[in-house]
């Protein structure tokens, strides 16, 4: 991919496509992860003398303006973050106004546009919009590695018409998941949990072959447990899938590794009467919402010596304290791990907040800000965002 060193920025307008899809509440930020995960990118970019316009979606607008979806409370926090004023710019990003306001910026400012999304053309990757948002600056940044898997205006298409290059977050993101597609140093062990297979197929599909131990959890245990012939009571499974999940023992067995206990509850509930039971062998009426202790003492043991780890998903309903078990034992495993010197990578927001919460975090090799991206990605999909880079 074109870099940030490729780019002249000196004097110019920079338009800088930042993920600032973040939780918001009465407009004010609640988690400030993905702003400041866009720090470096802006600050170098402003080091090297550059004018700034962000540009970011938020939230699924249904078409025009929506005042829960404006990034305008962003703006006093990443001005917090970045030690200098952000002026916020109402109005579509498209818009005349628009361009009249961000004509006005001089090197070492920074304007902060509204949701690109307000804009019907942005998610048809409209022509029209393309040539707007071009005409905004002299050059194109992308650093939005959450919607690098989006043909979208502000992702793929304004790159067509500026000099561009991946800013430094993407540039980290893709590297980082690429050294688990190809030639990873082993053992390479990875953990695939959350609710459903059909979600992950792809990713267990290109991952597999290239693994030496893939350890099942979550709500997606259950199906390949019901494939194996085994009875899982009221818990969640995707009949549609356990072909598949056969079909997946059949040929990698050997790798795949499933829970030999679970925690099961008589109700989805915090307050639920529990119970550890054999994996295959959940009663009739109840649910299992956790991996149970013997399969977290063999699931740190398969980890142990690993050198490449990848984890995706809870183990359990890791929201209530009742079934938090098994995704914190992964977490403090997979922290262990990365602080002896393994590489170890963290995908999808369940799993990051369970890092987080762990005190691990630190010791982690990447954490991912990318989501469907990221997935997308270890499926061995090209990204458009990412192309566009190129």
């Amino acid at each position: 991919m074109q870099t940030l060193d490729q780019l002249d920025v000196s004097g110019k307008k920079v338009l800088v496509r930042v993920d600032y899809n973040v939780p918001l509440k009465g407009g004010e930020v609640q988690d400030d992860t993905r702003i400041t995960a866009s720090l470096p990118t802006l600050k170098k970019l402003l080091d090297g003398g550059a004018a700034l316009i962000l540009t970011s979606h938020l939230g699924r607008p249904k078409g025009g303006y929506e005042e829960q979806f404006s990034l305008r409370g962003i703006a006093p926090v990443l001005e917090g973050h970045l030690g200098r004023p952000v002026k916020f710019i109402d109005g579509l990003p498209g818009s005349d106004e628009v361009a009249a306001a961000v004509r006005e910026l001089k090197p070492g400012e920074v304007a902060l546009l509204d949701n690109v999304r307000f804009e019907e053309g942005e998610e048809k990757n409209d022509a029209a919009l393309n040539d707007k948002l071009s005409r905004l600056a002299d050059a194109f940044v992308l650093d939005a590695f959450g919607s690098a898997h989006r043909a979208h205006s502000s992702v793929s298409g304004v790159a067509e018409k500026l000099p561009h290059a991946a800013g430094l977050l993407l540039q980290t993101e893709v590297d980082a998941l690429g050294k688990l597609t190809g030639d990873a140093e082993r053992p390479y062990v990875v953990i695939i949990g959350g609710a459903k297979v059909s979600d992950k197929i792809k990713v267990i599909e290109n991952l597999l072959p290239k693994v030496d131990r893939m350890l099942i959890g979550g709500g997606m245990m259950f199906t390949f447990l019901k494939a194996q012939g085994g009875q899982i009571g009221s818990s969640l499974v995707e009949d549609d899938q356990l072909d598949y999940a056969r079909g997946l023992l059949d040929k990698f067995g050997d790798k795949l590794m499933l829970p030999t206990d679970a925690v099961a509850a008589d109700k989805f509930a915090a307050d639920a009467k529990t119970q550890v039971v054999p994996a295959g062998e959940i009663p009739e009426g109840w649910m299992g919402l956790d991996i149970g202790p013997d399969t977290r003492r063999a699931y740190a043991e398969a980890l142990k010596g690993a050198k490449t780890v990848f984890w995706n998903g809870p183990m359990g309903v890791f929201e209530m304290e009742a079934f938090a078990a098994g995704t914190n034992d992964v977490a403090k495993a997979v922290g262990e791990l990365g602080a002896q010197g393994a590489y170890t990578v963290i995908g999808g927001g369940d799993s990051v907040s369970a890092i987080n919460k762990s005190g691990y975090a630190d010791q982690v090799s990447h954490i991912s800000t990318g989501g469907g991206a990221s997935l997308e990605l270890l499926e061995g999909k090209a990204l458009p965002g990412v192309e566009a880079m190129e």
